[in-house]
């Protein structure tokens, strides 16, 4: 979602030499972009977890680098204390903070005149491009931004594809993994709703597997029809290329459809009906199943939503 904002970054100073420090899930989304020229990427999940010595060694040697690269200019779109305090440390001579109303140094940016103050009732996308509202009016600017995967991602796709009977067949991805339990779907659900589709002769369902879902994969072969394709290796850049070539994805609310909207895909959300909205990618393409609880959606509700797109697919030829 911070993508128009790195757009309107890369208008700004066309002949900069832009790095983006990035969590290792967005690192090769923001390359394929091209909005940037190198990125440093941090592993916060890794960072988390691991031991405390090992963690802090690993932020002090971040700090090191950042300092050596001798940045001019700092814009933080998220300002948290870590990043603060990264920024401040850099030596950068401007620093435009995001000015936030908690976990945030906000102070430690010296950029004027500052951002408006957050506005959490707003979309996140709208908060960064906030955060760049002193360098030049946003109100313009678009919305969204979409990208077409790389040739070398689109082939590795292919060469997988070949090996299963799908040719000419409407690929239907499904995506049944979420970072935290409380946003999955079940995966009985997901199986369910695999067989309705499968029953349409027509349709190709491929399961998509993250390194988190990997151990669902015999799970998922237990569970869902026989002729369910399951791809749980792929790159972040070859799940794009591979999303690009599906009619729709179905989804709990995850990364899978950031990257989804970001290629253009039609998507079927399935959200709980008390889970905020600000952070869904502002595509219209998005279909979102919000009627209930997530335990409560039911299966033939999921199932109508999708064929809906489908039909719409076929009407439009």
């Amino acid at each position: 979602m911070s993508l128009p904002a790195w757009r309107i970054i890369r208008e700004k100073f066309p002949r900069a030499k832009i790095t983006a420090l990035v969590g290792k899930a967005s690192a090769e989304i923001i390359e394929i972009s091209g909005f940037v020229n190198e990125k440093i990427v941090v592993d916060r999940v890794r960072l988390r977890d691991s031991g405390k010595v090992w963690s802090i060694g690993q932020i002090l040697k971040l700090a090191r680098e950042i300092r050596s690269k001798k940045f001019d200019f700092i814009v933080d779109l998220h300002s948290l204390y870590e990043t603060n305090l990264l920024g401040f440390f850099s030596g950068a001579t401007y620093r435009l903070y995001a000015n936030r109303e908690n976990r945030s140094l906000d102070f430690l940016g010296n950029f004027e005149p500052k951002p408006p103050r957050e506005d959490k009732t707003k979309h996140l996308t709208e908060h960064y491009l906030s955060v760049l509202e002193p360098l030049g009016r946003t109100e313009n600017a678009e919305r969204f931004v979409k990208l077409r995967p790389r040739s070398a991602d689109f082939d590795a796709v292919e060469s997988l594809l070949q090996n299963y009977n799908v040719a000419g067949k409407k690929l239907v991805a499904l995506f049944p993994g979420a970072g935290h339990r409380s946003r999955r779907w079940s995966l009985e659900n997901f199986a369910r709703l695999t067989k309705l589709l499968s029953e349409d002769k027509t349709l190709q369902p491929i399961v998509f597997l993250g390194p988190e879902e990997k151990n669902l994969r015999a799970e998922v072969r237990e569970k869902f029809p026989a002729k369910t394709i399951i791809f749980d290796g792929l790159t972040i850049p070859q799940f794009a290329a591979a999303l690009s070539l599906a009619q729709v994805l179905i989804s709990n609310d995850t990364g899978a459809i950031h990257i989804g909207a970001v290629v253009g895909i039609s998507i079927v959300l399935i959200l709980d009906k008390r889970a905020p909205t600000t952070y869904l990618p502002p595509t219209d393409k998005l279909s979102v199943v919000r009627s209930r609880t997530l335990a409560e959606i039911g299966v033939e509700e999921v199932y109508t939503a999708t064929r809906k797109i489908l039909k719409n697919k076929e009407t439009r030829g």
